[in-house]
């Protein structure tokens, strides 16, 4: 997981250095005494043993690097396309694993970067493994720590300290041995080196870019949902949320950007081919035995939603995506983590086709409240989206109820996605 937190900040490097970097590290040793897992080391012992997380207290930490950048800091702030390699100096490196007695792999979890642009700005930039934690816990942490940096070192009555009690969560399914049978089953062909994951290719031809969805448009844009299910006699009802309508314009505009590419290169008819949109869904309180949404590490449930790409294409596309996606949010209620065996069936059958993407992030994490003192960020980026077909799906920077989504595609889809997202935008909301 790679993301970066971008703040104004018009003072030199000096200034930094003396009035605030003390400040920084010290309220972010006070916080990780309670979000002690980032600063552990996942322990991958050979199998049968389990992997595990490891924190030794006086020993373990997390590595912390400052640096000046002489980059012109308001370029980092747009939505505009820009090339996906511009943010990749200000994520850290990970330590590489290293190979402990008994040969199990010991590597860190988290690792920080603050990036200071002189008279300007300041970046904070993470790599974390999300074994250690998803976007809820993340986002605890990251507006814990400003919060206890903007006090001063004080544990405001704002701060909400995680829960780390694991016996919290029933297993009656046993999906546990089920994690860990397929863990094992992967780590057995394991070898060493640095990141488990492919080298990405950063072509020059991708960019990144973000676009925005205001509280009006969203409005609109349900009601337009809303006005076609009740066309429908055969629709089953559903909550049509924020999350469900703007996953549909995005998932359905991807969808015709795609379909010019290929009307191009291809006289293959895949009108009946699945077209995959894959998300993550927070499970504390949807569990038989609600966690608290402090709970710290991973509690989500995987979802893979297809679409024909007839029907995602057509007329009424947006309208068929808001109702899948709708229908399988709905079925969290009751079936939060049923069906564990199917994830990995799932996930096989949409990232082999090709035809998927995925979205992280949420628009209830709140992750522009995160200030330091210094004001809330002006940009926040995931940047390890591009390694994996993702979206980044936020709450808007600069109004309540509105919503950002950044991903990176090559310039040219960049330029029709673009097109066909503004068409929408004037022609039915």
């Amino acid at each position: 997981m790679q993301s970066v937190y971008v703040y104004e900040f018009p003072h030199s490097t000096h200034h930094f250095l003396k009035t605030v970097l003390l400040t920084l590290k010290h309220s972010l040793s006070l916080t990780l005494q309670h979000f002690f897992p980032f600063a552990a080391n996942l322990v991958c012992p050979p199998p049968p043993a389990k992997p595990h997380i490891l924190f030794t207290d006086g020993e373990s930490s997390v590595s912390f690097t400052v640096v000046e950048s002489a980059a012109y800091f308001d370029f980092f702030l747009g939505n505009h396309p820009r090339p996906v390699g511009e943010l990749h100096p200000f994520i850290p490196k990970l330590q590489a694993p290293t190979r402990a007695e008994g040969g199990s792999r010991v590597g860190p979890l988290m690792a920080l970067q603050v990036t200071v642009f002189p008279n300007s700005g300041i970046c904070i930039g993470f790599r974390f493994c999300h074994v250690a934690a998803d976007g809820r816990s993340f986002d605890n942490f990251m507006k814990s720590w400003a919060l206890v940096c903007k006090s001063g070192g004080d544990f405001g009555p704002g701060l909400q300290l995680p829960s780390h009690d694991r016996a919290a969560i029933k297993d009656p399914d046993a999906v546990e041995l089920k994690f860990l049978e397929r863990w094992w089953s992967w780590a057995s062909t394991l070898e060493d080196r640095e990141d488990a994951r492919p080298v990405v290719d950063c072509r020059a031809d991708y960019v990144r870019a973000t676009f925005v969805l205001s509280q009006a448009q969203i409005e609109r844009l349900k009601r337009l949902v809303r006005n076609q299910l009740a066309k429908d006699e055969n629709s089953t009802p559903f909550n049509v949320s924020s999350f469900v309508v703007s996953s549909a314009l995005i998932w359905f505009c991807l969808a015709k950007s795609e379909e010019i590419t290929e009307r191009n290169n291809s006289s293959v008819n895949e009108d009946d081919e699945p077209y995959y949109i894959i998300f993550g869904a927070d499970c504390r309180s949807r569990l038989e035995f609600p966690l608290p949404t402090t709970y710290f590490g991973n509690c989500l449930r995987m979802c893979f939603v297809p679409v024909t790409k007839k029907e995602l294409s057509g007329e009424k596309g947006v309208v068929a995506a808001a109702k899948a996606i709708g229908k399988e949010v709905g079925r969290l209620k009751s079936e939060a983590l049923k069906e564990f065996d199917e994830w990995f069936v799932k996930h096989g059958e949409a990232t082999k086709r090709g035809k998927h993407f995925a979205v992280e992030g949420s628009t209830n994490l709140s992750v522009y409240e995160a200030d330091f003192g210094w004001g809330k960020p002006k940009k926040c980026n995931l940047v390890h989206i591009e390694e994996s077909n993702a979206i980044s799906l936020v709450e808007s920077r600069d109004e309540k109820g509105g919503v950002e989504f950044s991903f990176a595609l090559s310039r040219n889809r960049m330029t029709r996605f673009s097109a066909i997202f503004e068409e929408m935008l004037s022609q039915f909301i």
